[in-house]
């Protein structure tokens, strides 16, 4: 592996113009395919074989006049103290907003309710608070929210406009109007953070952009990528961002240890001036940290794509996605970057740089990661005991993870989804946000009527508090549809109790086959497959992150230990996503507006997420380790040798990671800002503890015993030379064979 690599370093360095050419073309062609072929983006959650998907694909076919996919809309109006919305001067704002509405394109065949509507026997059907306060009109729409042309989102917004005008308090509710986040400024954030670290690593400008526009390269070929698939599938608005977030980390800190790596090469040369120096010093750090950078991504894949297992479309799509930047970011760092720095040539050193490599003085200081190595290799029971039980009790809130989906109610409270949401929260109850569904399938002969009054005293009996609507049949009269409406609000875990409590309770229903569905139905049955999916993935994810590492280091117990300190880091940032996000803690640093459950996602896409970053760095930081131990250090002095080498480097690529991630976190998408919490506190316990305190002091405890591998084992498992033992002695028989034919000339 690191003899190949060696050459595709080397030859990328010196044939820059075609590589540049062909990465232009590709560029070129992907940006081309995303302009053309982009379409809107798809926020919906669909889940199939669960009982809710089942339930809008029957009533899509049985009610079709009922649009069960089709966006809806709430506008809610709202007096102000001591004022009526049935007030002659509130009545005819309402009436002339319905009237409006009414004329709506795009309208489905239930069309728009107004709050003052009645039933032919003149009882009222429209939605007015018992206080008189708080009125709704409710919209129904032919089509689904991302698919309604902006003229139809626009009209709603007018109604609402010239309500507000006319003096009354007027917001919009439902899946009519999406709040869609804005990322580039996070982005520009983190990229501005990491350019400074990057600047302070390597003390030279140009050297510092180079990882910043290889990584931005990537990040645009995988984003006009997803903008082209929108033409031809559902492609979620998150996967985008979320593929920008780990392609930007992943991206910066590949270029940044290869780059690093070509720099001490070169130094140690000392012949910066020499072209052909400089290819072979590309050439070695290819073949040596381009190993690393190779088996890092591709435990980063292993742990995304596994993300299928779950089985959930928009879940699998994210993961591809950033499983694919994962591998462009890679391709770049081997061939693009190595170009990159042919063009930059000497000037990947500032001009004092050079002078102190000529004068054999560059970076001849012992550094702070070979004292902190010393440090922990003679005091490692008190290093590995801090960092575990540090890490044991930032976990501990994880005890009390609460898991759920977002609805308007953990949007901000400056828009107007959130507002309606509550309004409609004050006047009516929580449980008028996320209304259940019952769909029931007739048996063959069943009496409609009959079957009905059975489930309405059924659910009644079950729970005398809920509202249960009036039973409405299909035109086939094989059908009923049922709503009920729970006390609590959708994402409460009381409303999770209420569907499957009236799942077990209708189960036995020998009239009909019922299902529960419904927009909390479904984000509850998405929740329960993500919580039954999460063991499964974890072995998987693991097993195979660990051959892997087994393959790399051909150890046991180092694989064992960088897996359980995984979990650790894993665990402690969890810990912290619930204090901040579910208790509210520092909620206001943070930019967390409503604290609730967590997004049900975000300990699988966690571990998946977060094993692979972890790898990375256990493999950039112990090969440099086993590449000492290798030549003949002791396992203490290799330690303090190989994080001498790499601990610099590895502390830029962390704060790299954490400003791109940290910068996420002041995103209007909750899942983002979640996830980019998440995953930026995950790094610094996993770079900071794990990595650089935990696994050292653990591996000088063991010493020797940390590389032992059965000897039945050594011979099956086939050795890849990622710390580049086999490509030292390729280059030293080339030298030995360059010197002999020079003496032979003579």
């Amino acid at each position: 592996m690191a003899t190949l690599l060696y050459r595709l370093g080397r030859e990328s360095f010196r044939l820059r113009w075609l590589v540049l050419a062909i990465w232009v073309l590709i560029v070129g062609g992907v940006s081309y395919a995303g302009a053309t072929l982009q379409q809107e983006t798809n926020p919906e959650f669909v889940l199939p074989g669960t009982e809710s998907q089942e339930a809008f694909d029957l009533l899509a076919d049985r009610f079709p006049e009922m649009n069960a996919d089709g966006a809806s809309a709430q506008i809610v109006f709202a007096a102000e103290d001591g004022d009526t919305v049935t007030s002659e001067a509130n009545t005819a704002i309402i009436n002339d907003a319905v009237e409006a509405m009414e004329a709506s394109p795009q309208l489905g065949a239930a069309g728009v309710t107004s709050p003052f509507a009645t039933d032919p026997d003149g009882n009222p059907i429209g939605m007015i608070s018992p206080e008189q306060n708080i009125a709704v009109i409710q919209v129904s729409y032919a089509e689904p929210g991302m698919e309604l042309d902006e003229e139809t989102t626009e009209y709603l917004e007018e109604v609402q406009t010239e309500a507000e005008d006319a003096g009354l308090q007027t917001e919009i509710g439902g899946d009519a109007i999406q709040a869609v986040p804005e990322t580039g400024a996070t982005e520009l954030i983190g990229i501005g953070v990491a350019l400074l670290v990057l600047v302070i690593t390597f003390g030279a400008l140009l050297s510092a952009g180079l990882p910043i526009i290889t990584a931005v390269l990537g990040v645009s070929i995988t984003t006009s990528g997803i903008l082209a698939a929108t033409s031809f599938m559902d492609v979620s608005e998150s996967t985008g961002t979320l593929a920008s977030m780990i392609g930007l980390a992943v991206g910066i800190d590949y270029a940044l240890f290869i780059l690093s790596r070509y720099r001490n090469e070169l130094a140690a040369d000392g012949r910066v001036e020499d072209k052909q120096a400089r290819a072979e010093a590309m050439g070695r750090a290819v073949g040596t940290s381009g190993s690393a950078v190779f088996f890092a991504g591709l435990t980063v894949i292993v742990a995304l794509v596994g993300l299928m297992v779950v089985n959930i479309p928009f879940l699998t799509e994210m993961a591809i996605a950033a499983a694919v930047t994962v591998l462009l970011a890679v391709l770049i760092a081997v061939t693009l970057l190595p170009a990159f720095a042919g063009f930059a040539g000497k000037r990947v050193f500032t001009g004092r740089q050079r002078r102190r490599i000529a004068a054999g003085v560059h970076n001849s200081k012992p550094n702070g990661g070979r004292r902190w190595g010393g440090f922990v290799t003679r005091h490692p029971i008190l290093v590995a005991l801090v960092g575990i039980l540090g890490l044991g009790a930032l976990a501990y809130p994880a005890t009390d993870l609460e898991l759920g989906l977002p609805d308007a109610g953990s949007q901000s409270e400056e828009t107007t989804q959130r507002q309606a949401y509550d309004l409609i929260s004050e006047g009516f109850g929580a449980g008028f946000n996320g209304q259940l569904m019952l769909v029931g399938d007739l048996a063959e002969g069943t009496d409609p009527m009959v079957a009905a009054q059975e489930v309405t005293d059924e659910i009644t009996g079950l729970d005398p508090d809920l509202i249960v609507g009036q039973a409405i049949p299909n035109e086939a009269g094989d059908t009923l549809l049922v709503s009920v409406i729970p006390e609590t609000g959708p994402a409460d875990e009381a409303t999770a109790d209420l569907v499957h409590e009236l799942r077990a309770l209708l189960a036995d229903d020998t009239d009909a086959e019922w299902s529960v569905t419904g927009s909390a139905a479904l984000n509850i049955d998405i929740s329960d497959n993500l919580n039954d999916a999460l063991i499964p993935y974890l072995l998987i994810v693991v097993g195979l992150a660990a051959l892997i590492l087994l393959l790399v280091f051909r150890s046991i117990l180092v694989p064992l230990t960088a897996t359980l300190g995984f979990l650790l880091s894993v665990f402690a940032a969890l810990g912290a996503l619930v204090a901040v996000y579910q208790w509210g803690w520092l909620a206001d640093i943070f930019n967390v507006d409503q604290p609730g459950p967590i997004m049900s996602m975000m300990p699988i896409m966690m571990i998946g997420m977060v094993f692979g970053l972890a790898m990375d760095y256990q493999i950039f930081l112990v090969t440099r380790v086993r590449e000492a131990y290798v030549h003949g250090k002791s396992p203490k002095e290799a330690i303090q040798e190989g994080y001498g080498h790499s601990s610099r480097v590895v502390v830029a690529a962390a704060l790299i990671m954490i400003s791109v991630f940290a910068a996420f976190i002041f995103s209007a998408e909750s899942l983002v800002a979640s996830m980019g919490f998440g995953l930026a506190a995950a790094v610094i316990f996993d770079a900071f503890v794990v990595r650089m305190a935990v696994i050292p002091a653990i591996m000088a405890l063991l010493g020797r015993s940390a590389w032992w591998i059965p000897k039945w084992l050594d011979r099956i498992v086939p050795n890849v030379d990622v710390e580049g033992e086999k490509l030292q002695q390729h280059l030293a028989q080339d030298e030995t064979s360059e010197k002999e034919l020079v003496g032979a000339n003579r």
